[in-house]
């Protein structure tokens, strides 16, 4: 008697047209049209995850740019005077407090320029 991958192949075809479910068109009916899509789907999460990590430090250092330019001092300096006093905040808590509490920021920057 011969082996046969009926159930197997189902629950794959299942769970490729469940990812596809939402596409346009034959994208999310049709099992060759979804695996491409899909695939496809997967290699942009895969390299928009890594993006998204560098979206974000450039959005942080925009902010800080912007809090650091109002009090008198670009953001080169400002990182530098930092790396000097070997003050070590990540650009994120910077930005951060650069806008939720201006008035901690300003201390910082203060300590940065003396």
């Amino acid at each position: 008697m011969r082996t046969k991958h009926g159930v197997a192949t189902r629950r794959r075809r299942k769970k490729v047209l469940k990812l596809a479910k939402g596409y346009w068109g034959k994208r999310s009916k049709h099992y060759r049209r979804a695996i491409e899509t899909v695939r496809r789907a997967g290699v942009y999460a895969y390299r928009d995850r890594r993006v998204k990590k560098r979206e974000f430090r450039s959005l942080w250092i925009t902010r800080i740019n912007a809090a650091t330019r109002e009090r008198g001092v670009p953001y080169r300096i400002f990182i530098h005077k930092l790396k000097e006093k070997n003050i070590l905040i990540s650009r994120d808590i910077l930005a951060k407090i650069a806008s939720e509490y201006p008035e901690v920021f300003d201390k910082i920057v203060e300590v940065a320029k003396n």
